[in-house]
C-alpha cells in the first residue's frame, strides 16, 4: 500500500509551531479569547489535539480522534461571524511562522475547512425549515 503524499511540504514540528503561535494569539484576542476560554482548560492538550488534526489533514497521519464540526455546532457561543476572525488570525500567524509557500498552502486549506465549519454552525443556528445558506 502506497502512502498518500503530504498536501504540501511541511514538518510535524512546523505544524506544532504554527498551532502554538496561533493559540497564543487566540488567548489574547478580544473576541475569540473568551469563547475559547469557556471550553479549553488544558491548552497543551488542546494544542496537541489540534496539531494532530492538522497533521491528519496535511500529512495524512491518522492519529486524530475527534469531530470538530459537531463540537463547534454544539457550542452556542460559537457564531458564524467568529470564523472570519479565526481565519484572519490564523493567516497572519502562518505568514509570520512559515515560509510563504507553506503559509499560502495551509491558509488555502484552512479557508476551505473554515467555510464548511461556518456553514455547519449557520445551519445549526438557523430556524427550523430555513433554507440553508450555501456560500
Amino acid at each position: 500500500m502506497t502512502a498518500i503524499p503530504p498536501r504540501f511540504d511541511i514538518t510535524p514540528a512546523q505544524i506544532d509551531a504554527q498551532v502554538a503561535a496561533f493559540y497564543a494569539r487566540v488567548r489574547a484576542h478580544e473576541v475569540l479569547g473568551p469563547v475559547f476560554a469557556r471550553h479549553v482548560t488544558d491548552w497543551p492538550a488542546h494544542e496537541a489535539k489540534i496539531a494532530s488534526f492538522w497533521r491528519n489533514a496535511i500529512l495524512h497521519e491518522r492519529g486524530y480522534q475527534g469531530r470538530p464540526q459537531q463540537v463547534h455546532m454544539q457550542r452556542p457561543e460559537v457564531m458564524a461571524e467568529h470564523f472570519p476572525l479565526w481565519l484572519d488570525l490564523f493567516e497572519e500567524t502562518a505568514r509570520e511562522v512559515l515560509n510563504p509557500r507553506q503559509a499560502d498552502s495551509w491558509n488555502a486549506l484552512a479557508r476551505r475547512i473554515g467555510a464548511g465549519m461556518r456553514m455547519g454552525v449557520e445551519q445549526a443556528r438557523a430556524a427550523p425549515g430555513a433554507t440553508p445558506l450555501l456560500r
